[in-house]
């Protein structure tokens, strides 16, 4: 059996089946971002992304804008969890034909990211390779009371989801903001019972939710927010990249919700959790294999 005739999910499952976590791991593979013991009443996270040429970015797209992804992707993921990102690891390869000025492009990009989310850039690694390849490995932390796992979605929990979603090739997937702001607000103010963010597409991620909550879900199409750039409803939701927060809430909760929020960015209710596992869609989301 070849790798893509398994799948991407599958060879993760396939690969974390014989590890075992010491009662240090609070939660480890299978989440945004590891969930590691650290305060008395904090948690560490800790969470790892790589971006490749010719898969998650062209070279022509410019050395600033990947610096930006690099970074970002992996903000999203600590504010997925409800917490706060702290220190990052770069580790970079590059063909030795790369202009320099490529590599000083990326790195601004990194920096501007961790200025404007007060991260330490504390270390990393550089090697040679045929394409550029980036991996960014991000620590950050997160109230235990405020700690938000894709599994504690609930009967009856509206779900909802922030920005507008598909089309993320016409640029967003290189230039967005993490929604860490809206995710520190909700976490702190809200009951959120489970939240991750779109990376793979709303309904592939979705599905994580309910996978490992256990329970099954009802999508109202004409509710979900779809981008300009979306081809139709289909592509909206399988296409990735988005970056945004999709969670669930009790629907009380949601309706202070709606009447609460202080951002501009669009806040949609899509949708609500069932009883018992079901399809939600024919439409796939992206995975790697």
């Amino acid at each position: 059996m070849r790798i893509k005739d398994l799948g991407e999910f599958s060879l993760i499952k396939r690969l974390a089946k014989d590890i075992k976590s010491s009662a240090r791991v609070i939660a480890g593979i299978g989440d945004d971002a590891a969930v590691l013991r650290h305060t008395r009443d904090k948690y560490l996270l800790f969470t790892s992304d790589m971006l490749v040429e010719g898969k998650h970015f062209r070279k022509t797209s410019g050395g600033y804008l990947v610096g930006k992804k690099s970074l970002s992707v992996n903000i999203s993921d600590i504010a997925a969890m409800g917490g706060v990102p702290m220190f990052a690891v770069i580790s970079l390869g590059v063909p030795p034909s790369l202009d320099l000025k490529y590599v000083d492009a990326l790195y601004k990009g990194i920096r501007d990211v961790a200025r404007r989310f007060r991260i330490d850039l504390v270390g990393g690694d550089t090697v040679a390779s045929e394409k550029i390849v980036i991996n960014v490995s991000l620590l950050g932390e997160v109230e235990k009371k405020n700690l938000v796992l894709r599994s504690g979605a609930k009967q009856g929990d509206a779900i909802f989801v922030t920005g507008a979603l598909g089309g993320s090739l016409k640029g967003k997937h290189l230039d967005f903001i993490p929604r860490l702001e809206e995710a520190r607000f909700l976490v702190k103010n809200f009951n959120i019972n489970s939240m991750i963010d779109v990376s793979d597409g709303l309904f592939s991620d979705l599905d994580h939710i309910l996978k490992s909550s256990r329970k099954g879900a009802l999508v109202y199409e004409k509710a979900v927010p779809i981008s300009k750039h979306a081809k139709d409803f289909k592509s909206a939701v399988r296409d990735g990249e988005d970056f945004e927060l999709v969670f669930t809430m009790p629907r009380a909760e949601g309706r202070k919700l709606v009447k609460k929020w202080p951002f501009k960015t669009r806040l949609s209710e899509i949708g609500k959790v069932c009883k018992d596992r079901r399809k939600i869609t024919g439409a796939r989301g992206y995975t790697h294999f």
